[in-house]
């Protein structure tokens, strides 16, 4: 299995932040890489996802919820496949990180605003 780029990892990662905020923002890229994380299932098919992940915060939720299972800490350096699972830990935790990020930022503002 061939691992996704670095490249790869900042579009998923932008696209699922999206899809956060607004799940009709996921395209079929970031689809593709959630349907095949640990926790997550196809629904079918795109359409079918976003339709389970309609409520705000709902994707955003599960993906912290499914963050300790999406770290493939069980392939090696030097494993069969191991890059390819590494790299996806990788992405995953980009995404994890975006969304710590997203949540200091909206308390800073509430901060801000409060102490105005």
């Amino acid at each position: 299995m061939t691992p996704i780029t670095q490249r790869q990892k900042e579009l998923i990662t932008k696209n699922i932040l999206a899809a956060c905020g607004n799940i009709e923002k996921l395209n079929k890229t970031g689809y593709n890489f959630l349907y095949l994380a640990s926790g997550f299932i196809a629904h079918y098919n795109l359409e079918g996802f976003k339709s389970y992940y309609w409520a705000e915060g709902d994707l955003q939720q599960d993906i912290e919820s499914h963050a300790k299972q999406n770290q493939w800490s069980n392939f090696r350096n030097g494993e069969k496949d191991a890059d390819y699972y590494h790299a996806k830990r990788d992405c995953y935790n980009m995404i994890l990180g975006g969304l710590v990020a997203k949540k200091c930022a909206e308390e800073r503002t509430l901060l801000n605003v409060w102490n105005s």
